[in-house]
């Protein structure tokens, strides 16, 4: 399996949350991220998505419109995760939501 999302022909959005973690010590994080993305794979108009995480977290997660991504920034449960990142996980992060105008690759 590809750890590059197989998204479909443009136009579709990106969502990129680029994260800093307070600390090393886990405080559930990685459960939650885990359950995230099992929420998120069931989300209406979501396409895929690709993560790394080192010294700065990177999430960047596929949708088919500006719709989708309002409906999962309102699932409850990805608010209550948002919500224990504000308070537990997150020094700092960013979300940047992008139209994908064109893609290409091997």
């Amino acid at each position: 399996m590809s750890l590059i999302a197989q998204t479909p022909k443009p136009p579709y959005y990106a969502v990129i949350f680029t994260s800093q973690l307070t600390e090393r010590d886990d405080k559930g994080y990685s459960a939650m991220a885990d359950t995230m993305v099992e929420l998120a794979v069931q989300q209406a108009g979501f396409l895929g998505f690709e993560s790394a995480r080192e010294d700065v977290g990177l999430t960047v997660s596929y949708w088919s419109d500006l719709a989708a991504i309002k409906n999962w920034k309102a699932n409850a449960q990805h608010l209550e995760a948002q919500k224990l990142g504000h308070q537990l996980w997150y020094s700092n992060f960013k979300v940047r939501i992008c139209k994908v105008e064109r893609d290409y690759g091997i």
